[in-house]
């Protein structure tokens, strides 16, 4: 998963992206207004972390243009003020969510996973092909019934394919979804990361369940 953090505090921004990481997040950080509009509308994300008050466009401008752009992204909008009125004014801009600062990171962490259950609301914790099971609220993955112990990347890399069985990934999709923006297209960490992946959850078994398709990316399931 893929998130925008909008904050110009440097501090907050800061704090936000280490806890967020350390929950396997990929998080992208912009502190000023124009270049978050522009950033939220070429790239892909997951989610938008947005803060009211910024320099150049403020948050319900931004919010305002990305839903005229129709980008489907949920947007939490995190502000200092509190009157209702203005809250009711930024969730009708096209937010999905509204947080007071100050807030506490536990509940904004539970707001956050509620708003990314929220497109595909049968969508289970839990995500099974075969006998190799990832459940997304404990970050443990099981390969007939043993524990499989994966970094937060390859944990990440997993759940994408996971989540698009029979499907042929390109090594930009991976890049997109699994990775933030100061990721080096060129360098071959996303080769690497996918062959200590494999080794892992394919170890001694004759038929894994990454495949490699050449010149164009990756099939993860079952033959």
């Amino acid at each position: 998963m893929r998130i925008l953090v909008v904050e110009d505090h440097e501090e907050t921004a800061s704090s936000l992206k280490r806890k967020l990481e350390a929950e396997y997040y990929a998080v992208d950080i912009e502190r000023d207004g124009d270049r978050a509009s522009y950033r939220a509308r070429t790239n892909e994300y997951d989610l938008i972390l947005l803060d009211n008050m910024l320099p150049g466009k403020n948050g319900d401008q931004i919010c305002k243009e990305l839903r005229a752009g129709k980008m489907a992204a949920p947007i939490l909008i995190l502000s200092g003020q509190t009157d209702i009125e203005r809250k009711i004014s930024l969730l009708d801009c096209g937010a999905d969510d509204y947080l007071t600062k100050p807030f506490s990171y536990r509940e904004l962490a539970a707001r956050i996973k509620a708003l990314l259950r929220r497109p595909n609301p049968i969508e289970a914790p839990l995500l099974a092909i075969g006998d190799l099971t990832l459940d997304r609220g404990s970050f443990t993955v099981r390969r007939a019934g043993k524990d499989v112990k994966l970094t937060p990347k390859e944990f990440s890399i997993l759940e994408y394919f996971m989540k698009n069985p029979g499907k042929t990934l390109t090594r930009g999709m991976i890049l997109d979804h699994v990775w933030n923006d100061s990721a080096d297209p060129l360098s071959n960490s996303i080769e690497t990361h996918i062959a200590n992946l494999r080794r892992k959850i394919d170890r001694g078994r004759a038929q894994g369940m990454i495949r490699t398709v050449p010149c164009r990316g990756y099939i993860f399931g079952t033959q």
